[in-house]
């Protein structure tokens, strides 16, 4: 925006200053022409004085030495059958014209101009003066005006541009102090407000932008709220049945029904406490390890893998993978990835874990995903999914600047991937923990 402002300004001074500086240009060029014009009638006219007063060769030679033209040998008195007094640049016939029309004139001549000054003596002859003007003369202090004219010209378009510069400086702070202020916003900072300044336009749209926020952030406070209240409705069906579960016999079946209780129980106490956190709040600076969580997770699923008899393993899991979000966030992760595979493959499918630093991988020898793109899309996803546990797996992963991947799995089934930063690597002697 600065630059362009900038060549607008260059551009619009340039031909303002041409139109300007071109005709005083030339103007100057006539004035230093008129004025040796006039020099030279003002000695013309002083030699017709002395013809009027004595027309003596002596004297008009005298005369003709005396100034400074004639020192100089520019001037020249021509009578009538007498040779010239003085250096005449001239030829007869031009003299001789002047002579007959008997008014003042100018003839160009070798070097320069001549000026041409008839006059009548009192017995009736016409003499005419010559004043020769060299060209150098004609253009005497034209140089040293037109120098100060570019350097008025050159003033007047650098300050032009400073003037456009400092103006552009404005509007493009204030308009990257908005452009920043909606990137802070779009990146969850709600707090985010800009102080309006710069042009009526842009502090319009800073005030616009600080209502927006505004907005957003009361919206936002809303459904906070009101997924707090829903989660804090879910407790009372929940504590029954937390009660119907204590009251199974003890096995398998009721170990599994009590820690599935009180995972939801957690999971109700996270909405809750988050919702009314916020967003960024909640996340802050936490973390946790991907392998410890995994491992918890894969000691609940472990028992229902066995009882469909479904053979499964695990690749990696040997270092600790610190990943920048809560504990419970990565536990949706982990049983959408996993209940994905028990959902929408028959019973004795196998399904294999990948963990490391990129990420985690869950393949499947199941029958696979036809349409990736549909798979996550909430209420069209297919095979009676609603999408919904994919869906929360890819915003999580766009919460951390990762990446949900679906694609086929080397077992011929489904491949889905929560990455971090890059896919997943495989080495060949990687070790297989059961």
């Amino acid at each position: 925006m600065r630059w362009a402002l900038n060549r607008l300004a260059l551009a619009i001074t340039s031909m303002v200053a041409l139109a300007f500086l071109v005709p005083l240009a030339v103007a100057t060029r006539q004035i230093a022409y008129d004025r040796a014009i006039s020099d030279a009638r003002q000695q013309a006219t002083s030699m017709v004085t002395v013809l009027g007063v004595d027309s003596d060769l002596v004297s008009l030679t005298n005369a003709v030495a005396s100034t400074a033209a004639g020192s100089a040998g520019n001037l020249a008195v021509h009578l009538p059958g007498v040779e010239p007094i003085g250096a005449s640049h001239l030829s007869d016939a031009t003299v001789q014209r002047a002579a007959q029309e008997r008014r003042a004139a100018t003839s160009d001549s070798d070097g320069g101009v001549a000026y041409l000054q008839p006059t009548v003596l009192t017995d009736g002859r016409t003499v005419v003066v010559e004043v020769f003007i060299p060209e150098a003369d004609t253009r005497r202090g034209v140089g040293t005006a037109w120098l100060y004219l570019g350097a008025l010209a050159v003033v007047l378009v650098g300050g032009s541009i400073l003037f456009a510069d400092r103006l552009g400086s404005q509007l493009v702070r204030a308009t990257r102090g908005l452009a920043a202020a909606s990137r802070r916003l779009g990146g969850g900072e709600l707090n985010e407000r800009i102080t309006p300044i710069g042009p009526r336009e842009l502090r319009d749209a800073a005030t616009a932008f600080n209502g927006m926020a505004d907005d957003l952030r009361r919206l936002l406070d809303r459904e906070r709220e009101l997924a707090a209240d829903l989660s804090h409705r879910l407790r009372t069906p929940l504590t029954g049945l937390r009660l119907d579960v204590e009251a199974m016999p003890p096995g398998p079946i009721a170990e599994r029904m009590r820690q599935a209780c009180d995972l939801l129980d957690e999971e109700l106490e996270a909405i809750i406490t988050g919702a009314r956190l916020g967003s960024i709040e909640k996340r802050g600076s936490q973390q946790c390890d991907l392998v410890e969580v995994l491992a918890d997770r894969l000691a609940f699923w472990s028992v229902l893998a066995e009882d469909q008899e479904r053979p499964w393993e695990v690749v990696g899991g040997h270092e600790p993978v610190m990943i920048p979000m809560p504990a419970g966030d990565v536990i949706l992760v982990v049983d959408a990835l996993l209940g994905n595979v028990f959902s929408h493959t028959p019973d004795g499918t196998a399904f294999r874990v990948s963990v490391s630093a990129s990420g985690l991988l869950v393949d499947d020898a199941g029958p696979g995903i036809p349409d990736p793109e549909t798979a996550v899309r909430r209420g069209v996803s297919g095979a009676g999914s609603t999408g919904l546990g994919l869906d929360i797996v890819r915003r999580t992963a766009e919460t951390v600047r990762g990446q949900l991947v679906i694609d086929r799995s080397p077992l011929g089934g489904a491949r889905i991937g929560f990455l971090l930063h890059a896919p997943v690597l495989e080495p060949a002697d990687q070790r297989k923990r059961r």
